[in-house]
Protein backbone atom coordinates (compact mmCIF):
# COMPACT_ATOMS: atom_id res chain seq x y z
CA UNK A 1 0.00 0.00 0.00
CA UNK A 2 1.58 3.64 -1.12
CA UNK A 3 1.09 6.54 0.81
CA UNK A 4 -2.09 8.11 -1.04
CA UNK A 5 -3.48 4.51 -0.56
CA UNK A 6 -2.97 4.64 3.09
CA UNK A 7 -4.32 8.32 3.39
CA UNK A 8 -7.31 7.75 1.29
CA UNK A 9 -8.56 4.45 3.33
CA UNK A 10 -8.09 6.97 6.58
CA UNK A 11 -10.33 9.37 4.79
CA UNK A 12 -12.51 7.75 3.39
CA UNK A 13 -13.51 6.15 6.70
CA UNK A 14 -13.04 9.76 9.28
CA UNK A 15 -15.45 11.33 6.27
CA UNK A 16 -18.34 8.72 6.54
CA UNK A 17 -17.94 8.13 10.67
CA UNK A 18 -18.16 11.92 10.56
CA UNK A 19 -21.14 12.35 8.55
CA UNK A 20 -23.09 9.83 11.17
CA UNK A 21 -21.99 11.63 13.72
CA UNK A 22 -23.52 15.10 12.38
CA UNK A 23 -27.14 13.04 11.40
CA UNK A 24 -26.85 10.82 15.02
CA UNK A 25 -26.10 14.17 16.77
CA UNK A 26 -28.96 15.57 19.33
CA UNK A 27 -28.02 18.33 20.53
CA UNK A 28 -29.65 21.87 20.81
CA UNK A 29 -27.80 23.59 17.86
CA UNK A 30 -25.36 26.63 18.53
CA UNK A 31 -25.49 29.15 16.42
CA UNK A 32 -22.80 31.88 15.67
CA UNK A 33 -21.74 34.44 13.46
CA UNK A 34 -18.83 34.95 11.69
CA UNK A 35 -17.60 37.71 8.82
CA UNK A 36 -21.25 39.20 9.05
CA UNK A 37 -24.67 37.88 10.13
CA UNK A 38 -25.18 35.37 7.26
CA UNK A 39 -21.66 33.72 7.60
CA UNK A 40 -22.52 30.93 10.24
CA UNK A 41 -21.11 28.86 12.16
CA UNK A 42 -22.60 25.97 14.70
CA UNK A 43 -21.25 23.72 17.45
CA UNK A 44 -21.55 20.80 14.99
CA UNK A 45 -19.22 22.62 12.54
CA UNK A 46 -16.44 23.34 15.31
CA UNK A 47 -17.02 19.64 16.83
CA UNK A 48 -16.81 18.05 13.45
CA UNK A 49 -13.98 20.19 12.26
CA UNK A 50 -12.15 18.77 16.12
CA UNK A 51 -13.05 15.34 15.19
CA UNK A 52 -11.44 15.25 11.81
CA UNK A 53 -8.57 17.39 13.11
CA UNK A 54 -8.01 14.70 15.87
CA UNK A 55 -7.71 11.80 13.32
CA UNK A 56 -5.49 12.96 10.72
CA UNK A 57 -2.70 14.69 13.61
CA UNK A 58 -3.06 11.27 15.38
CA UNK A 59 -2.20 9.00 12.55
CA UNK A 60 -0.41 11.83 10.45
CA UNK A 61 1.50 13.47 12.94
CA UNK A 62 3.47 15.03 10.73
CA UNK A 63 1.27 16.58 7.94
CA UNK A 64 -0.17 20.29 8.29
CA UNK A 65 -3.98 20.82 8.56
CA UNK A 66 -5.91 24.20 7.58
CA UNK A 67 -9.14 24.08 8.94
CA UNK A 68 -12.61 26.69 8.54
CA UNK A 69 -12.91 26.69 12.03
CA UNK A 70 -9.49 27.31 13.12
CA UNK A 71 -9.08 24.36 15.01
CA UNK A 72 -5.65 23.43 12.03
CA UNK A 73 -2.78 25.28 12.19
CA UNK A 74 -1.13 28.45 11.28
CA UNK A 75 -1.13 27.77 7.91
CA UNK A 76 1.84 30.53 5.92
CA UNK A 77 2.92 27.71 2.88
CA UNK A 78 2.10 24.73 1.15
CA UNK A 79 4.94 22.74 2.01
CA UNK A 80 4.64 19.22 2.73
CA UNK A 81 1.61 17.03 2.65
CA UNK A 82 -1.29 20.03 3.82
CA UNK A 83 -4.99 18.32 4.67
CA UNK A 84 -7.43 21.62 3.35
CA UNK A 85 -10.88 21.08 6.21
CA UNK A 86 -14.25 22.33 5.88
CA UNK A 87 -16.47 20.23 8.58
CA UNK A 88 -19.53 21.63 7.50
CA UNK A 89 -19.49 23.45 3.45
CA UNK A 90 -23.42 24.93 2.89
CA UNK A 91 -23.50 25.63 6.66
CA UNK A 92 -26.74 27.94 6.29
CA UNK A 93 -28.25 24.97 4.29
CA UNK A 94 -27.62 23.10 7.34
CA UNK A 95 -29.26 25.59 9.90
CA UNK A 96 -32.17 26.02 7.79
CA UNK A 97 -33.02 23.22 5.12
CA UNK A 98 -31.25 20.04 6.65
CA UNK A 99 -29.74 18.99 3.45
CA UNK A 100 -27.64 19.89 0.64
CA UNK A 101 -24.29 20.38 3.13
CA UNK A 102 -21.23 18.40 2.62
CA UNK A 103 -17.96 17.76 4.23
CA UNK A 104 -15.24 18.82 2.13
CA UNK A 105 -11.61 17.66 2.53
CA UNK A 106 -8.65 18.04 0.20
CA UNK A 107 -5.03 16.24 0.51
CA UNK A 108 -2.48 18.35 -1.34
CA UNK A 109 1.27 18.14 -1.33
CA UNK A 110 3.66 21.04 -2.36
CA UNK A 111 0.69 23.05 -3.66
CA UNK A 112 -0.30 20.03 -5.84
CA UNK A 113 -3.69 18.91 -4.83
CA UNK A 114 -3.39 14.83 -4.48
CA UNK A 115 -6.92 13.73 -3.34
CA UNK A 116 -9.98 15.21 -2.66
CA UNK A 117 -13.48 14.02 -0.95
CA UNK A 118 -16.97 15.83 -0.93
CA UNK A 119 -19.31 14.21 0.80
CA UNK A 120 -23.30 14.91 1.04
CA UNK A 121 -23.84 14.05 4.42
CA UNK A 122 -27.89 13.54 4.16
CA UNK A 123 -27.64 11.73 0.70
CA UNK A 124 -24.42 9.50 1.75
CA UNK A 125 -22.85 10.37 -1.27
CA UNK A 126 -18.76 10.77 -1.87
CA UNK A 127 -17.12 12.54 -4.42
CA UNK A 128 -13.64 11.32 -5.03
CA UNK A 129 -10.47 12.07 -6.69
CA UNK A 130 -7.25 11.30 -6.96
CA UNK A 131 -5.04 13.07 -8.85
CA UNK A 132 -3.87 11.24 -12.09
CA UNK A 133 -6.22 8.33 -11.39
CA UNK A 134 -9.82 9.51 -12.10
CA UNK A 135 -12.77 10.66 -10.14
CA UNK A 136 -15.18 8.66 -8.72
CA UNK A 137 -18.94 8.86 -7.24
CA UNK A 138 -19.97 6.37 -4.54
CA UNK A 139 -17.32 4.14 -6.14
CA UNK A 140 -18.47 4.16 -9.80
CA UNK A 141 -15.92 6.24 -12.09
CA UNK A 142 -16.90 9.73 -13.82
CA UNK A 143 -16.21 10.03 -17.50
CA UNK A 144 -14.56 12.22 -18.44
CA UNK A 145 -16.57 15.74 -18.93
CA UNK A 146 -17.67 16.56 -22.93
CA UNK A 147 -18.28 20.01 -24.25
CA UNK A 148 -21.37 21.33 -24.86
CA UNK A 149 -22.53 24.54 -26.24
CA UNK A 150 -23.10 27.98 -24.32
CA UNK A 151 -26.43 28.24 -25.38
CA UNK A 152 -27.16 24.67 -23.87
CA UNK A 153 -25.58 25.54 -20.34
CA UNK A 154 -26.89 24.94 -17.38
CA UNK A 155 -24.48 27.48 -14.95
CA UNK A 156 -24.09 27.82 -11.27
CA UNK A 157 -23.72 31.44 -10.13
CA UNK A 158 -23.97 32.95 -6.38
CA UNK A 159 -26.17 35.40 -6.29
CA UNK A 160 -24.15 37.59 -4.78
CA UNK A 161 -21.93 37.88 -8.06
CA UNK A 162 -25.24 40.37 -9.66
CA UNK A 163 -24.57 43.33 -7.13
CA UNK A 164 -22.18 45.83 -7.37
CA UNK A 165 -19.01 44.47 -6.43
CA UNK A 166 -15.35 44.75 -6.35
CA UNK A 167 -14.77 41.77 -8.61
CA UNK A 168 -16.48 42.37 -11.47
CA UNK A 169 -19.27 43.81 -13.86
CA UNK A 170 -22.23 42.65 -12.47
CA UNK A 171 -23.39 43.91 -16.55
CA UNK A 172 -21.26 41.23 -18.20
CA UNK A 173 -22.34 38.46 -16.10
CA UNK A 174 -25.75 39.58 -16.53
CA UNK A 175 -25.18 39.07 -20.18
CA UNK A 176 -23.60 35.64 -19.19
CA UNK A 177 -26.93 34.77 -17.73
CA UNK A 178 -29.23 36.00 -20.62
CA UNK A 179 -27.54 33.81 -22.96
CA UNK A 180 -27.24 30.30 -20.99
CA UNK A 181 -30.19 28.03 -21.00
CA UNK A 182 -30.36 28.89 -17.00
CA UNK A 183 -29.00 29.26 -13.50
CA UNK A 184 -28.66 27.33 -10.23
CA UNK A 185 -27.85 27.98 -6.99
CA UNK A 186 -27.38 25.37 -4.02
CA UNK A 187 -25.74 27.23 -1.33
CA UNK A 188 -22.78 24.91 -1.50
CA UNK A 189 -19.50 25.57 -3.13
CA UNK A 190 -18.80 21.71 -2.53
CA UNK A 191 -21.78 20.59 -4.27
CA UNK A 192 -21.58 23.19 -6.45
CA UNK A 193 -18.40 22.02 -7.68
CA UNK A 194 -18.85 18.12 -6.99
CA UNK A 195 -22.02 18.57 -9.73
CA UNK A 196 -19.69 20.64 -12.64
CA UNK A 197 -17.72 17.01 -12.27
CA UNK A 198 -20.27 15.28 -13.00
CA UNK A 199 -21.75 16.83 -15.67
CA UNK A 200 -25.04 17.90 -13.61
CA UNK A 201 -23.80 21.78 -13.77
CA UNK A 202 -21.42 22.83 -16.62
CA UNK A 203 -20.03 25.82 -15.05
CA UNK A 204 -19.77 27.55 -11.48
CA UNK A 205 -19.01 31.23 -10.73
CA UNK A 206 -18.66 32.75 -7.69
CA UNK A 207 -16.68 35.89 -6.58
CA UNK A 208 -15.30 35.00 -3.30
CA UNK A 209 -14.32 31.32 -1.56
CA UNK A 210 -11.29 30.65 1.12
CA UNK A 211 -9.30 27.26 0.02
CA UNK A 212 -11.54 24.87 2.13
CA UNK A 213 -14.60 25.70 0.18
CA UNK A 214 -12.83 24.55 -3.29
CA UNK A 215 -9.95 22.54 -1.90
CA UNK A 216 -11.30 19.14 -2.51
CA UNK A 217 -13.48 20.36 -6.19
CA UNK A 218 -10.95 21.53 -7.66
CA UNK A 219 -9.24 17.66 -7.40
CA UNK A 220 -12.41 16.20 -8.75
CA UNK A 221 -12.99 18.66 -11.44
CA UNK A 222 -9.60 19.18 -13.24
CA UNK A 223 -9.62 15.15 -12.68
CA UNK A 224 -12.36 14.78 -15.46
CA UNK A 225 -11.27 17.35 -17.72
CA UNK A 226 -12.93 20.45 -16.10
CA UNK A 227 -10.80 23.76 -15.83
CA UNK A 228 -11.00 25.98 -12.32
CA UNK A 229 -9.38 29.05 -12.50
CA UNK A 230 -10.40 32.38 -10.59
CA UNK A 231 -12.82 34.74 -12.80
CA UNK A 232 -10.03 36.03 -14.88
CA UNK A 233 -8.04 32.92 -15.52
CA UNK A 234 -5.76 32.84 -12.81
CA UNK A 235 -4.50 30.47 -10.77
CA UNK A 236 -6.31 30.02 -7.18
CA UNK A 237 -4.83 31.30 -3.87
CA UNK A 238 -4.34 27.61 -2.20
CA UNK A 239 -3.72 29.78 1.45
CA UNK A 240 -6.02 33.06 0.54
CA UNK A 241 -9.62 34.01 -0.67
CA UNK A 242 -10.34 33.35 -4.80
CA UNK A 243 -13.19 33.70 -7.18
CA UNK A 244 -13.42 31.08 -8.35
CA UNK A 245 -14.82 30.00 -12.33
CA UNK A 246 -15.01 26.54 -13.13
CA UNK A 247 -16.50 25.04 -15.77
CA UNK A 248 -16.37 22.35 -19.00
CA UNK A 249 -13.51 21.81 -21.41
CA UNK A 250 -13.45 24.69 -24.43
CA UNK A 251 -17.01 26.01 -22.10
CA UNK A 252 -14.64 27.47 -19.56
CA UNK A 253 -12.27 29.13 -22.39
CA UNK A 254 -15.33 30.60 -24.25
CA UNK A 255 -17.10 32.20 -21.02
CA UNK A 256 -13.71 33.28 -19.89
CA UNK A 257 -12.91 34.93 -23.07
CA UNK A 258 -16.56 36.25 -24.12
CA UNK A 259 -17.87 37.70 -20.77
CA UNK A 260 -14.92 37.84 -18.14
CA UNK A 261 -12.00 38.96 -19.39
CA UNK A 262 -10.75 42.58 -19.63
CA UNK A 263 -12.12 42.82 -15.76
CA UNK A 264 -8.84 42.83 -14.21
Amino acid sequence: MDRWEEINTYAVRWIREAGERILASQKPLQIETKSDRNDLVTNIDKETEQFLIGKIRTTFPDHHILGEEGFGEDIRDTEGILWIVDPIDGTVNFVHQKVNFMISIGVYENGEGKLGYIYDVVRKELYFAEKGKGAYFNGERIPLLAQNRLEDTILALNPYCMVENRGIDPARLAALVRDVRGTRSYGSAALELAYVAMGRLDAYITMRLSPWDFAAGKVIVEEVGGVVTDVFGRPLDMLGNSSVFAGKPGLHEEILKRYLKGQE
